[in-house]
This record gives structure tokens, C-alpha cells and sequence, in this order.
């Protein structure tokens, strides 16, 4: 596959390995159980789905995984800081979210992996 930016597909590549290890470890914080490890594939096969977006460069999909991974902060960060004692990994892993989002956005290697245009989409696969 076509990749404008090596160091830039390694990035994509450690924030994707990130959003697979934090639904592992949040089902084992959450406690297993039959809907917990449910949860846990589906949150893990997302991660890969938004994993293999992320990998093929196309233009725009780091402006969706940031905005994704911004909304998650954001939708948890009231509940988190009022039950700071209980939610403290949480917050913290929303903070390593918001630092994946900041990344994704303003890092230069990064934007340039991104520049695939998605009317190319069939010769990425061609070598």
C-alpha cells in the first residue's frame, strides 16, 4: 500500500496498538463478563477498523479518528472528574486520547501520511 510518510504510519500504527490495549485493560478494569467481553471485541474490532482507515493515508480520515477520540474525552470527562477517586484511570486515559487527537492533527509527518486521495483508492492496492 501507497504511504506518503513512513514515520507518519508509524504513528498511526502506535495510537492504533493504544486503542486495542485500552479496550483490553478496560474490560479487565470493568470486571469480565459475558457482555464485558462483547464489548470488548466489538470495541477492539473497531479499533482495528479505525486502524486499517488510519494505515491506508486517505485524506480527512485523521480529522475523523481525532474528532472520534476528542467526542469520547468529552462525553466522559464530566462523570470522570466527579468520581475522580473511583474514575482516575479513566481520566487519564482520556487525556492520552486527547494527546492521540492532538497528534493526529498538528504533528507534520502525520498530516503528510494523510494525503491519499480517496479517488485513488483502487491503485493503492497496485504495486
Amino acid at each position: 500500500m501507497k504511504t506518503n510518510n513512513e514515520q507518519g504510519r508509524t504513528v498511526c500504527i502506535a495510537i492504533t496498538a493504544y486503542m486495542i490495549a485500552k479496550a483490553v485493560i478496560n474490560m479487565f478494569i470493568g470486571g469480565i463478563s459475558f457482555g464485558g467481553i462483547v464489548s470488548t471485541f466489538m470495541s477492539v474490532g473497531f479499533a482495528v477498523l479505525i486502524g486499517i482507515l488510519m494505515f491506508s493515508g486517505l485524506e480527512y480520515v485523521n480529522f475523523g479518528v481525532a474528532g472520534y477520540l476528542a467526542l469520547g474525552f468529552a462525553a466522559h470527562l464530566i462523570p470522570n472528574i466527579l468520581h475522580i477517586t473511583d474514575n482516575w484511570i479513566y481520566l487519564l486515559e482520556g487525556m492520552v486520547d486527547v494527546g492521540c487527537a492532538v497528534v493526529l492533527l498538528i504533528l507534520p509527518s502525520v498530516k503528510e501520511h494523510f494525503t491519499n486521495k480517496w479517488s485513488e483508492v483502487p491503485d493503492m492496492f497496485k504495486k
